[in-house]
């Protein structure tokens, strides 16, 4: 048996750059040393799209279930059996259909097992709507499902980590959904996971104000006073380094980031416009606080570029290889804690 981890994928939109950054990702076949793919879609769908880039020297190894999977190939599970009609570029019912028929199946095993993370191709999130999917995103469906009472959306790349507070909401609500509640759960998802997940034994957080300035003393608003900066103190009181709040703007320009381990803006343009900005080719998205490992790449379902070959798997590569290492940090981690000595010797080594 193999201890190589199994990375679930789900396609997406049919019709946008799922697929196209999937094949091009697995096609050289040297990234399979590292983790065994076993994708969520279907082999007619599949093949629509090689031969549109015109990749000829590709195929998936078809299986019925996780358990099948080929070690040294890059595996399908058909999750339909009805042909697909394809419209590249087009936001259509079709689209989000069969992007929530790959997801629900590759869910379903990463809840029971059957792989060890999922790693999530783009979705139109007006599309996929139905009676089966009623969420603004990936990251509420997959907690959801994973019976998380909370979790975090953590933009992460080499150079930077940035949380949101709020994610998937119109903006007019931000205000009264930025409590000292939210931000205290938001803060320790974002402290464990910075320990358990990437191995940073005592990390630094930044929080970002909510307002211009961060509020200017209360000038341009009372949020920091009244809610965040109390929020932060009982944070350093149970042991989490936080720190702020920051006004975003001259936070971000004279690049204080560098100074901290991750950032927790309060809402979803706040913090992600700067992050796509400095990481856009190279950003993960990872749903932190779950049991569960799920990551995505930092970009949409690509329409205006879709049939193209000019979609980059840069970030979906980055998000396969985030998924990989976080499950063999937690698995590592899970052992550490079983035997102290090996703690002990870590912290040794360490020093």
């Amino acid at each position: 048996m193999s201890d190589k981890v199994k990375i679930g994928i789900s396609i997406g939109d049919v019709n946008g750059i799922g697929l196209e950054v999937i094949i091009k990702s697995l096609a050289d076949t040297r990234v399979l040393d590292y983790f065994t793919p076993i994708v969520y879609g279907h082999t007619k769908v599949a093949s629509f799209h090689r031969k549109t880039l015109g990749i000829n020297e590709f195929n998936f190894n078809v299986i019925n279930q996780a358990s099948q999977a080929h070690t040294k190939r890059a595996n399908m599970i058909n999750c339909w059996e009805e042909d697909v009609k394809i419209e590249l570029g087009l936001a259509n019912e079709t689209g989000g259909k069969y992007a929530f028929l790959s997801l629900d199946r590759a869910v379903n095993d990463l809840i029971t097992g059957q792989i060890d993370a999922l790693v999530t191709a783009p979705i139109n999130k007006h599309n996929i709507q139905s009676d089966q999917f009623s969420f603004p995103g990936h990251t509420e469906y997959i907690q959801d499902k994973a019976k998380g009472a909370d979790s975090l959306m953590f933009l992460v790349s080499d150079d930077i980590r940035v949380g949101v507070v709020t994610g998937h909401v119109p903006v007019k609500e931000v205000p009264e959904k930025i409590t000292k509640e939210a931000i205290l759960s938001k803060l320790k998802l974002m402290h464990e996971s910075l320990k358990l997940d990437f191995w940073i034994q005592k990390p630094k957080i930044a929080v970002l104000g909510l307002n211009p300035h961060a509020g200017d003393n209360g000038l341009i608003g009372n949020e920091e006073n009244e809610t965040i900066i109390p929020a932060i103190r009982e944070a350093n009181e149970k042991g989490i380094f936080a720190f702020g709040p920051y006004p975003a703007d001259g936070f971000f320009a004279n690049e204080a980031y560098k100074k901290f381990d991750a950032v927790l803006a309060m809402y979803h343009d706040q913090g992600l416009i700067p992050f796509k900005q400095i990481s856009f080719h190279n950003g993960v998205n990872f749903t932190a606080g779950l049991p569960v490992v799920r990551t995505s790449p930092d970009h949409g379902t690509g329409y205006d570029i879709a049939g193209k070959n000019l979609a980059s798997p840069a970030s979906f590569l980055e998000a396969i290889f985030y998924a990989v290492n976080i499950v063999e940090r937690r698995k590592e981690m899970a052992e550490l804690t079983s035997n102290p000595l090996k703690i002990t010797k870590l912290s040794r080594d360490r020093d």
